[in-house]
């Protein structure tokens, strides 16, 4: 693989791919005009993300992330569509199908280094492949993976390749997914490519398609990450994300709960057990998160009294940036092995032989479901 000029002509940042410009510091792109001519040149948010790790709210119009989705269709290519096993009812692509056409999707399911090592990867893969089905999703092929880890990255390498055929390689998925990581681990891997994309914890890091040229004259095709506002990652202000993501496999934290008790997940969402019989919930989410249990009668006056202290993340300062508290009501069957997910924070396992009700708080939009158990 070798570098080429842009086809367009036009300069752009070899961090994100947006356009460069020195005309507006408030929108996407924007360089000192001294270093526009700089070879490799990257735009003052790809500097403050590569060297401060912080990015700067920079909006960009969703219906060009659609238009993008949509081209695919007419293009001859393979799709790989990267999903967050973390989230992931809240990373799939909702009617990628449609955008595709006929193209095969291969569906790269990543960071499963946070799972328990004593995770069975087999039942991992076939429960992806029928929650895969039942959102719509027909992939070609599934492969478990962390780009971080560089864990099962060798079948990644063999899918794509496997499925390529000589055609361009899409990759596709929601923000914070782990597009842009897997794609540097392609280029420092397996290409002469002397650069690597921006990679951030921060929503919409890559803001137009990168080009990557294969030695065959073919591409991979890095596209902007799609933003869904009903993960909570998307709703948090940004210095919560370090203690929302988690980095590390997660330690399953198992609560023994009578009915009328209440988990607190920093002031971020509240669970609560209603009805059923004393049993254990078993709970998938960052260890830097803070969960404070309470009784069910005394929920709204701790929350009034500690949150953004006790009751944190968010912080005193950030709590009013968080949308207020919708409530679902779920009703877990008796003897099911179920989920209650959670879109951006993780999910709580239920171990209710006699079934239970419960009722979740979390930020208007966010997403809040009852799923066949993940372990």
């Amino acid at each position: 693989m070798t570098a080429s000029e842009p086809t367009t002509g036009a300069l752009v940042c070899s961090g994100c791919g947006v356009r460069l410009q020195s005309e507006s510091p408030d929108k996407p792109g924007y360089v000192p005009e001294q270093a526009l001519g700089r070879e490799d040149a990257i735009c003052r948010r790809c500097f403050r993300i590569k060297h401060y790790n912080d990015a700067a709210q920079v909006a960009i119009d969703q219906d060009d992330f659609l238009r993008m989705l949509s081209g695919i269709a007419g293009t001859d290519s393979l799709v790989v569509h990267i999903v967050d096993l973390f989230d992931f009812e809240g990373s799939v692509i909702s009617g990628l199908q449609r955008f595709v056409g006929n193209n095969p999707v291969l569906l790269v399911v990543n960071k499963i280094d946070l799972l328990p090592k004593s995770t069975n990867w087999n039942r991992i893969r076939n429960w992806v492949q029928r929650h895969a089905k039942q959102l719509g999703l027909k992939p070609a092929g599934v492969v478990l993976c962390s780009a971080a880890k560089r864990m099962g990255f060798d079948r990644v390498v063999e899918a794509i390749q496997a499925l390529r055929g000589g055609r361009d390689v899409y990759v596709v998925g929601a923000t914070n997914v782990g597009k842009s990581t897997l794609i540097n681990r392609l280029i420092r891997d397996y290409s002469d490519l002397d650069r690597e994309l921006t990679v951030s914890r921060y929503p919409g890091t890559t803001l137009d398609q990168i080009r990557i040229p294969l030695d065959d004259g073919r591409y991979i095709v890095d596209t902007p990450g799609i933003v869904y506002p009903y993960r909570l990652t998307e709703q948090v202000p940004k210095g919560v994300l370090p203690r929302l993501l988690p980095e590390k496999p997660l330690r399953p934290l198992v609560y023994q709960l009578n009915e009328r008790q209440t988990l607190f997940f920093g002031a971020l969402a509240r669970f609560d057990f209603v009805r059923g019989e004393p049993q254990s919930f078993t709970l998938y989410v960052s260890p830097s998160l803070n969960v404070h249990r309470t009784k069910l009668e005394r929920a709204e006056e701790v929350y009034a009294e500690h949150r953004g202290g006790l009751l944190s993340p968010p912080d005193a300062d950030e709590l009013d940036r968080i949308a207020p508290w919708t409530r679902h009501s779920l009703r877990v069957p008796p003897g099911s092995r179920t989920d209650i997910s959670i879109s951006g924070l993780g999910w709580i396992r239920a171990n209710s032989p006699a079934g239970a009700y419960v009722e979740v708080y979390a930020p208007k939009g966010v997403h809040v479901i009852l799923r066949e158990a993940m372990i």
